[in-house]
């Protein structure tokens, strides 16, 4: 099966969007690199590297900890993944695929 040259949008994720483009979406969304409203489809996966890019430069100012945010950033960030996450948990996600390995 051939790899899509396109991305899918993270409203069309599997695992409820509990993917790493979906994590990097959602981040973009808390540093206000896109609009919440853009779900990323149609997409080309370069411009998703380019935009984990730009994620990873703000994490950076952060020490890549949720804990350093300022407080606006974290309460949109406990916002925006927090429901993320209830709703991937409403379609059947679980959490058990990322601690598979530390079994």
């Amino acid at each position: 099966m051939a790899r899509p040259d396109k991305y899918v949008g993270i409203n069309n994720e599997v695992q409820g969007g509990m993917t790493t483009i979906g994590k990097i979406i959602r981040d973009a969304w808390v540093f206000d690199l896109i609009e919440e409203t853009e779900t990323c489809e149609g997409w080309n996966f370069g411009g998703i590297d380019a935009l984990l890019d730009k994620v990873n430069k703000e994490w950076d100012k952060y020490g890549c900890l949720v804990s350093n945010l300022p407080a606006d950033l974290f309460e949109k960030h406990q916002r925006i993944h927090g429901a993320a996450m209830e709703q991937a948990k409403a379609s059947g996600w679980s959490g058990e695929i990322e601690t598979d390995d530390e079994k």
